[in-house]
């Protein structure tokens, strides 16, 4: 961020008050091919990540979770799995575009009966202090333009003994690596994109908005720093991805 009147919408310099209209026009033009996407773009590892992701939830029958920037549902059909009918899940997402996707697959699929379906800002979170057990977000805290704000927002609504899983693209921990992983990011991604989903400013953006979000520690002191205590990360496939977890008590 630049100031209190900027912020990084991929390398470039925008107004705060424009970066959640830029992010709601990338996903609402990619939320049709979303999970083709997601397959392709990862050659179906991103499966593993969340599968990985739901065995750290710790939720137990009966229990309240949110999959927040929840997108096409797959955290949220695994937790509901998790608190089984005596329990509830609420997908939100801020894009409606992504929301309607997500719960049309839940309901096609006949997976929707303990899941809740809310439009909401991950800054502003429209939950009572204190409702849920544990929030995951997936691929989304790089898009939120005020970090701090959504993570203080998931800290409010979260039960004392609750957990927060934030699974998120991260930076790779060696440099050959790391090389590798530009040379694809920059080079295959944009032209996937403009193959398969007729979109390739989307995924440029998607990978620039990977090298601006914060890295494994940063991210980690900014969960200490609204309160969230025990704070650890997982580096999973070399750090091209991480899982955060901490705990409000």
């Amino acid at each position: 961020m630049s100031g209190n009147d900027t912020t990084h919408f991929g390398y470039q310099e925008v107004p705060i008050t424009e970066k959640a209209r830029r992010v709601a026009g990338v996903f609402s033009s990619v939320a049709d091919n979303y999970d083709l996407m997601n397959d392709l773009m990862s050659f179906g590892i991103h499966r593993l990540w969340k599968r990985f992701t739901l065995g750290q939830t710790g939720l137990r029958p009966g229990q309240a979770a949110l999959d927040l920037a929840g997108g096409t549902g797959d955290l949220a059909r695994g937790m509901a799995r998790q608190v089984g009918d005596g329990g509830k899940v609420v997908l939100a997402d801020i894009n409606a575009a992504m929301l309607g996707h997500g719960r049309d697959k839940l309901i096609d699929r006949g997976l929707a009966g303990n899941i809740e379906f809310v439009q909401a800002d991950a800054e502003s979170l429209p939950f009572p202090d204190r409702s849920f057990d544990c929030i995951t977000i997936g691929f989304g805290l790089r898009n939120v333009t005020r970090k701090e704000a959504a993570l203080a927002s998931m800290y409010r609504v979260l039960k004392p003994g609750g957990r927060l899983l934030i699974l998120e693209f991260s930076k790779p921990v060696t440099p050959a690596l790391a090389a590798v992983y530009d040379q694809y990011s920059f080079k295959v991604l944009p032209q996937l994109g403009k193959l398969v989903a007729k979109d390739e400013a989307s995924y440029r953006y998607l990978a620039e908005s990977i090298r601006m979000h914060p890295d494994q520690e940063t991210l980690k002191q900014m969960m200490e720093q609204v309160g969230f205590e025990r704070c650890s990360y997982f580096n999973l496939n070399g750090g091209i991805v991480a899982l955060h977890r901490g705990y409000r008590f």
